[in-house]
């Protein structure tokens, strides 16, 4: 394999990686949290506590860190403004956020015990979105980058 086909074939790769992510969290954006909202407060915190184990999978970590190694690898290969900023954009806009911002107030979530669930899911829910739209914006933006890079 030339150098080459191997750094179209990670930027594609890198792309559909951070296309996948990036609908993973479109979807919680998009409706997930609303469809939780609709639900009553002990409820909702239940479903997301639930949800949070569950995606504690195989097949999530391979879309998510998986395309982290991708990343890397694709800037690695071809270094051009374009891929480096793809590779920013997914790192620091989905994994460093995720890390910091959306784990955080899931561990919380987890540890709730007999307090207001109401008050617990409004404080959890406002800050919860909007470190997930953050993620989902910077995982698309690095799935157009890496996109874009095939062009040139």
């Amino acid at each position: 394999m030339t150098r080459e086909v191997m750094a179209t074939a990670l930027l594609l790769a890198a792309a559909v990686g951070c296309g996948l992510v990036g609908g993973i969290f479109f979807a919680f954006s998009a409706f997930v949290m609303a469809a939780l909202d609709r639900l009553p407060p002990a409820q909702a915190v239940a479903a997301m506590q639930a949800i949070n184990v569950t995606v504690l999978n195989p097949l999530f970590f391979a879309a998510f860190f998986g395309t982290v190694g991708l990343s890397l690898l694709a800037a690695i290969v071809r270094p051009s403004p374009t891929v480096l900023a793809a590779a920013f954009a997914y790192l620091a806009g989905c994994v460093l956020v995720t890390i910091a911002g959306n784990v955080p107030l899931n561990d919380r979530l987890a540890r709730l015990g007999s307090g207001d669930p109401a008050a617990a899911w409004r404080l959890y829910r406002g800050r919860w979105t909007a470190w997930n739209h953050l993620r989902t914006a910077a995982s698309l933006a690095a799935a157009a980058g890496f996109a874009l890079a095939l062009t040139h």
